[in-house]
């Protein structure tokens, strides 16, 4: 009953944009603002206040409101999560929250995570990234707890479009005029990311299935892994990285280095 009064006000305001019938479609959304500004939270410092988090948010989910169309082929709600994830990312960076030696040292773990997997045909422990890197195992874990930022996600903006504009991965698979073609170009790109995740590490597999899949907490993740809430953050770093990577890779952004499977590595 509840979807169909949702789809009777999408119909309403495609056909006529009335201003109440927006604010009721961002009454109807806002829990979703709610929903990503508490998964974003977890990774940033307790003194960004949660309410400028969500009066950004908010900004983005009235964007989706007014961009989305009803033929993208896409739930609403995975369309407005990545936009308003988006707008509250943006507003960060455009305060400079991340210091431009974070942004140099996650360019430098990448490259050397690229590096890696193009001579072994796999991806690299921890062990082997070390080493790589000219650091100790102690150096990498501070490197990476340094590195460790919502800016690091799968949701992440990658890359510009023609109008300047930053658009995420989900903008990629997304084609206005979806038909064949676009199923196709999906469906490939959905098989690409499994094959991507496939290949991480054991430890870092099972972080991305209960932090996105299961929606668990880095806390309540760390029970399950037996380790530290800064550890589970530098192992979601690691795999955001080889993943922003391989996706950047597979969409041209970066030079392919081997778009065969890789074998799998030790977590």
């Amino acid at each position: 009953m509840a979807e169909a009064g949702t789809a009777e006000l999408w119909r309403r305001f495609v056909a006529s944009g009335e201003p109440k019938v927006r604010e009721q479609l961002i009454l109807q959304y806002a829990p979703l603002v709610r929903y990503v500004v508490g998964r974003l939270a977890v990774t940033l410092p307790p003194t960004i206040d949660q309410e400028d988090l969500y009066g950004y948010g908010l900004i983005g989910l009235i964007q989706a409101i007014e961009k989305f169309s009803l033929d993208r082929g896409v739930k609403f709600e995975t369309y407005a999560i990545t936009r308003i994830r988006g707008s509250i990312l943006d507003e960060l960076r455009s305060q400079d929250w991340v210091p431009r030696s974070v942004r140099s040292r996650t360019r430098d773990i990448a490259e050397a995570m690229a590096r890696l997997e193009a001579r072994l045909g796999r991806t690299g422990t921890e062990e082997e990234l070390a080493k790589e890197l000219g650091l100790s195992n102690h150096e990498l874990a501070q490197l990476l707890a340094q590195a460790t930022s919502p800016f690091l996600s799968l949701d992440e903006l990658v890359q510009v479009s023609d109008d300047g504009q930053n658009i995420t991965w989900l903008d990629t698979m997304v084609d206005e005029r979806p038909g064949p073609a676009a199923i196709l170009e999906e469906q490939e790109f959905r098989a690409e990311l499994a094959k991507a995740i496939d290949a991480l590490p054991e430890r870092e597999k099972i972080l991305l299935a209960l932090y996105y899949q299961e929606g668990l907490t880095l806390k309540e993740i760390g029970m399950v892994l037996k380790v530290s809430e800064s550890r589970v953050c530098q192992l979601h770093s690691q795999a955001a990285l080889r993943l922003r990577t391989w996706i950047n890779r597979y969409l041209g952004i970066e030079p392919s280095i081997n778009k065969s499977r890789p074998a799998h590595a030790g977590g």
